[in-house]
C-alpha cells in the first residue's frame, strides 16, 4: 500500500469531529502565516542629525515621563503661597508686653518692701525672676536696668502705651518681610508721643519691636496642597499613536531621537510580544469560529468534505486578500478596496449556508482589519473592518435563497453599490482633504471590488460543485431544467408518471417550506423521484392510456417486484448520470418500507392464506431526512387525492390525514426529524395546496348549433 493511500485510509477513519479539529487547527496556522507579516514591529535606521528618510510616525501611544514630570514642576512652581492671618496675635503679643512691665513692677516692689534687709538682689538675679515670670529673653541687660530703675508711674504709662501700640500694629498682616517696617513705625510713634527718661524709653522702644512679629504666615499644608493638585491637573506630555514624530527630509536632533528610541522604532531586536499577541488572537478567532460553527442548526450537514471546502474558501478568500496587502506597497491611495473578499462570503452562502457566511463574514473584516494595517495609526485598521464586513454582509443577504445566475450579478452590483456608500462614509469621517482624483480612484476601487467578487464566484462556483459534489441552489436549478436528459426521458417514456412529478414536486416544495426545511431540494428530488418507471412505464397506472392493466394478467407477487423496483432502479439511473447523493436518496426513500397493500390483500385473496408482509413491503431504507419524508407524503396523497371521483376539502384533508396518520404508525418516520407539529403542519399546507388546485368550477351549459 502506498503512502498517499495510507494517508487517505487514515482521513476516511478519522471521526467528523476530530476531522473537523484538525481542518481548524490547520487553518489557525494558515491565518497565523498570512498576517505574521503584519504585526511584525517597524524600525527605522537613522542616527542624530542624519535626514528622515520618510514621515516616522509612532506606532503606540507612551508618556515621556522625563517631560511630564518637567511640566509638573513648572506647573507646580506657577503655584503663589498660600498665607494665613492670625487674629489672636494683637491680643498675645500686648499681653506679652504688658505681661514683662507687670513682673517688674513686682519685683521692683517686692524690693522696696526688703529695704532694711541685706539681701538684696543683683540685676542679673532680677532679670532671672522675670524670665522665670514671663518668656521674653530678648530683651538686651541695659533695657532690663532701664525699667528696674523707672518709677512705678513710668512703667504704667509705658504698659499702656506699648500694649497699644503693639495691638495696633499687629491688627495689621504683617509679612515677614514688612516686620522691619511696621517696627521702625512703632518706634516713631513711641518717641513722638510718648515722654520718658532716655534710658527708658530705649527699653520700651526694644519691648515693642521684640513684640511686633510677622502674622501673615505661610500655610504649608494649603500651599502644599495646592501645588499638589497643580500636579495632578497637568496633562501628562505623551506621544500619541500615529504621530508624526520626524517629517520626510527633517533632521533627526537629539530630542527627536530619543523619542523614536523611546517608541522602540530603534529597536533592532524584535520581542516576542507581537507574535504572542497574534497567536492569541488568532486562536480566539478559530475557537469562537469552531463554537459558532459547532453550534449551527444544520450541524448535522456539516462533513468532512464540507468543512474541508470551507476551510478552502477561507483560505481562499484571505489568500485575495494578502495578494492585494502586497499591492499597498505600490502607494495607491485605497488600493486595499478592490479586495475581492465578498467572494468568499458569496460562495460560502451558496455551497454551505446563510448562518456561516454571515459568521464568516466577522471573520473575514477582523483579519482585514490587519492585513491592511499598513499606514494604520494603529495594528488594526478598523476603517476596513466596517468596510469589509458591510460589503459581504450586503453580499450574503441580497442572494436570498435563490441563487439564479442573474441573483448572483445583481449581488456584485449591489455589493459595489454598497462599497462606495463605505467608502464614501469612511472619508467623510476621516475629515481630510482630498482630491477629486483621490476620491474617484477610491470610489472605482470599490465598485471593482464588487465586479470582480461576482466573476470569482460565478467562475468558482461549477469548479468547487464538481470537485465537491456540494448540492448547490445554482444545482439544484440547474437540475430542474426540464430540457434534462432524464427528464426528458421522462416526459416522452412516462408522460403521466411527469405529470405526477411535476404534481408532488409543487406539493411537497410546499410542504418543506412550511416546517423550514430546503423546498427546493424537495422539488427536485420530487421531478426525479419515480425517475425508475421509465424502466416499465406500463406497469404503473397513470401512463396506462386506452389500454388494459397488465396486472390483470400476472400474479400480485409479480406485480409486487415490478412496483418495488422502480425506486432502485431510479437510483441506479440517478448514478450513472452522477446526480447528487440527497436527489439520489429521495428516489431510493420516499416509498421507505411501506407496504404494497393492494398487491398484498389480492395476494391473500388468491392464496386463501396468510402471506408475509415482508414480500410486499419495499426493502428500504426509511426516510432520513425531512425532504425526503415530505417527498413520500406528497407522491403518496397526490395519487389517492387524484382517484377521488369529486375532490372536496373535506375529503382531501381526511385523504392526506389518513395517509399521513398510516405512514406513522408504520414508522416510516422513525428516523427523520419530524415533529408532529411539523407533520401537522405539513397536512395543513398540502391541504391548501390541493384545495387550490382542485377548486370547484362552473358548469357551462351546452348552446346549440344555430342552423
Amino acid at each position: 500500500m502506498t503512502k498517499q493511500k495510507q494517508k487517505v485510509l487514515k482521513w476516511n477513519q478519522t471521526s467528523p469531529k476530530q476531522a473537523k479539529v484538525l481542518l481548524f487547527v490547520l487553518l489557525g496556522c494558515i491565518v497565523y502565516a498570512m498576517l505574521v507579516s503584519n504585526v511584525r514591529p517597524n524600525t527605522v535606521d537613522v542616527e542624530t542629525y542624519s535626514y528622515s528618510p520618510r514621515d516616522i510616525q509612532s506606532p503606540i501611544t507612551i508618556e515621556m515621563k522625563e517631560e511630564t514630570q518637567k511640566k509638573q514642576g513648572e506647573a507646580a512652581d506657577q503655584v503663589d503661597n498660600i498665607y494665613s492671618y492670625d487674629k489672636n496675635s494683637p491680643l498675645t503679643q500686648a499681653t506679652k508686653s504688658s505681661d514683662l512691665f507687670k513682673a517688674i513692677k513686682k519685683i521692683n516692689e517686692t524690693e522696696k518692701s526688703h529695704k532694711d534687709k541685706e539681701d538684696t538682689l543683683s540685676l542679673d538675679q532680677k532679670i532671672e525672676q522675670v524670665k522665670g515670670l514671663v518668656d521674653n529673653e530678648k530683651i538686651s541687660p541695659d533695657a532690663y536696668e532701664a525699667l528696674f530703675k523707672a518709677s512705678s508711674n513710668d512703667l504704667d504709662t509705658a504698659r499702656e502705651f506699648t500694649s497699644s501700640v503693639i495691638s495696633e500694629t499687629e491688627s495689621n498682616k504683617i509679612t515677614l518681610g514688612q516686620v522691619d517696617d511696621y517696627r521702625e513705625r512703632a518706634e516713631n510713634k513711641i518717641r513722638q508721643n510718648l515722654k520718658l527718661p532716655r534710658a527708658l524709653m530705649n527699653a520700651v522702644v526694644e519691648i515693642t519691636k521684640n513684640n511686633i512679629v510677622s502674622n501673615y504666615l505661610l500655610n504649608v499644608d494649603e500651599t502644599k496642597a495646592a501645588k499638589q493638585k497643580a500636579i495632578d491637573e497637568t496633562e501628562p506630555v505623551v506621544i500619541k499613536e500615529g504621530e508624526i514624530i520626524v517629517r520626510k527630509g527633517d533632521v533627526v536632533t537629539p530630542e527627536k531621537f530619543k523619542q523614536l528610541k523611546l517608541v522602540g522604532l530603534l529597536d533592532k531586536e524584535t520581542g516576542f510580544y507581537p507574535y504572542t499577541g497574534l497567536f492569541l488572537f488568532v486562536l480566539i478567532l478559530m475557537v469562537g469560529l469552531y463554537y459558532l460553527l459547532q453550534e449551527s442548526p444544520t450541524k448535522e450537514r456539516i462533513t468532512k468534505k464540507t468543512m474541508l471546502l470551507y476551510i478552502i474558501l477561507v483560505t481562499f478568500t484571505l489568500l485575495c486578500m494578502k495578494l492585494v496587502s502586497f499591492a499597498d506597497k505600490m502607494e495607491i491611495d485605497g488600493i486595499y478596496f478592490v479586495a475581492p473578499f465578498a467572494a468568499g462570503a458569496m460562495m460560502i452562502k451558496m455551497l454551505l449556508d446563510e448562518r456561516t457566511a454571515i459568521i464568516s463574514s466577522f471573520f473575514f473584516a477582523l483579519c482585514a482589519s490587519l492585513l491592511f494595517n499598513e499606514g494604520s495609526t494603529g495594528t488594526f485598521n478598523f476603517s476596513l473592518t466596517f468596510y469589509v464586513l458591510v460589503g459581504c454582509l450586503s453580499g450574503v443577504l441580497f442572494l436570498g435563497k435563490r441563487h439564479y445566475k442573474t441573483r448572483i450579478l445583481k449581488a456584485g452590483t449591489f455589493v459595489a453599490f454598497v462599497n462606495v456608500l463605505c467608502i464614501l462614509s469612511i472619508l467623510f469621517l476621516q475629515n481630510a482633504k482630498y482630491t477629486i482624483g483621490q476620491v474617484g480612484i477610491e470610489l472605482g476601487l470599490g465598485l471593482l471590488s464588487g465586479f470582480v467578487s461576482t466573476i470569482l464566484a460565478l467562475g468558482l462556483m461549477p469548479m468547487l460543485e464538481s470537485w465537491f459534489q456540494i448540492l448547490s441552489t445554482t444545482k439544484l436549478i440547474e437540475l430542474s431544467n426540464p430540457n434534462h436528459p432524464l427528464l426528458r426521458k421522462l416526459l416522452i417514456e412516462a408522460p403521466g408518471t411527469y405529470h405526477h412529478s411535476i404534481m408532488v414536486a409543487n406539493l411537497a416544495e410546499a410542504g418543506c417550506e412550511s416546517i423550514g426545511a430546503n423546498g427546493l431540494v424537495a422539488r427536485v428530488g420530487a421531478y426525479y423521484h419515480d425517475i425508475g418507471k421509465t424502466k416499465r412505464p406500463h406497469f404503473f397506472i397513470e401512463n396506462q392510456m386506452n389500454m388494459e392493466n397488465p396486472h390483470d394478467k400476472i400474479a400480485p407477487q409479480l406485480s409486487s417486484t415490478i412496483i418495488i423496483a422502480h425506486p432502485y432502479d431510479g437510483s441506479k439511473m440517478l448514478k450513472e448520470y452522477k446526480l447528487p447523493q440527497e436527489i439520489i436518496d429521495i428516489a431510493e426513500q420516499h416509498h421507505g418500507t411501506s407496504l404494497l397493500r393492494y398487491f398484498y390483500i389480492k395476494a391473500k385473496d388468491q392464496c386463501g392464506k396468510e402471506i408475509p408482509e415482508s414480500d410486499f413491503r419495499y426493502p428500504g431504507p426509511k426516510a432520513q431526512s425531512r425532504e425526503s419524508a415530505v417527498v413520500g407524503i406528497a407522491d403518496g396523497v397526490e395519487a389517492a387525492v387524484r382517484s377521488l371521483s369529486k375532490p372536496t376539502p373535506v375529503k382531501i384533508d381526511a385523504i392526506i390525514r389518513k395517509i399521513i396518520t398510516e405512514r406513522l404508525e408504520d414508522g416510516q418516520f422513525d428516523e427523520c426529524e419530524l415533529t408532529f407539529k411539523e407533520l401537522d403542519t405539513v397536512a395543513q399546507t398540502l391541504s391548501e395546496t390541493l384545495n387550490g388546485i382542485f377548486h370547484s368550477r362552473i358548469e357551462y351549459p351546452e348552446q346549440q348549433l344555430k342552423k
